[in-house]
């Protein structure tokens, strides 16, 4: 008998990176799902404030504002010492660096690395604990179409999304016979301030590339992660381009 999605019964998720763009969107669709809300940045204090603020009083649903670094273990752990119930963990936090590689200096390297992949692997080995309590969970990394293509002057934030796929399938093997799902979506353009570094002109270039014939929204990747929620158990491993038609 195929076993029937439960995403009724899955409320407590954390969303790192929820102060502006894809996270923001995402912690606004989980509120409105009616989701207890974890939600971190690295510097928007108050935009994450106001955010939580917001949704507790638009939803009637708790939400943590946690200000922390995701690429410091030290700063996860910390985190999760305040999380006692997590089925959804969706791993956003994220930067980029768009420059020649034999100009970018060995801290932007590892900046990168640990903003976007060691990251993943901090909050993720924290989260299955408390979800392997109840035999069920859904992992959803946000990664990107560069982790599969590569960009020009951005190997970093290439290597770091590839590295994101790459650990998206494996753990959903290790994890899969604990009724806990990993996916990950691959975003192609999306209109964000990490975008902000092209030009209009560059933008305007990229956008005609795309066969949809438009910059993507962060809502979409929000209702993205929303059918993962509510899609079959048995749909794990997959790294899902949400990129229209580009890559």
């Amino acid at each position: 008998m195929l076993q029937e999605p439960h995403t009724s019964s899955l409320k407590y998720a954390l969303v790192t990176g929820a102060s502006r763009g894809i996270g923001r969107a995402i912690a606004e669709k989980l509120a409105q799902e009616g989701f207890q809300l974890y939600l971190t940045c690295r510097r928007s204090a108050d935009s994450l404030s106001e955010l939580a603020e917001r949704l507790t009083a638009q939803y009637d649903v708790s939400c943590t504002a946690v200000v922390t670094d995701m690429g410091d273990p030290d700063a996860v752990a910390l985190l999760f010492a305040q999380i006692r119930e997590l089925d959804l963990l969706v791993n956003n936090a994220g930067i980029s660096y768009v420059g020649l590689l034999h100009e970018m200096s060995v801290t932007d390297w590892q900046e990168v690395l640990q903003t976007n992949l060691s990251s993943v692997f901090y909050a993720s080995r924290l989260a299955i604990p408390l979800m392997l309590r109840n035999h069920r969970g859904r992992i959803i990394n946000i990664s990107s179409v560069w982790g599969n293509a590569g960009a020009s002057m951005e190997a970093a934030y290439s290597a770091s999304k590839g590295g994101v796929n790459s650990f998206t399938r494996a753990l959903a093997k290790e994890l899969a016979p604990s009724g806990i799902q990993v996916n990950a979506i691959a975003c192609g353009v999306i209109d964000t301030d990490m975008n902000r570094c092209f030009s209009a002109e560059e933008l305007e270039t990229l956008r005609n590339e795309i066969p949809a014939d438009r910059i993507g929204r962060p809502e979409e990747v929000a209702r993205m992660v929303l059918s993962l929620l509510h899609a079959p158990d048995y749909l794990t491993g997959q790294i899902i381009s949400l990129d229209g038609g580009w890559i």
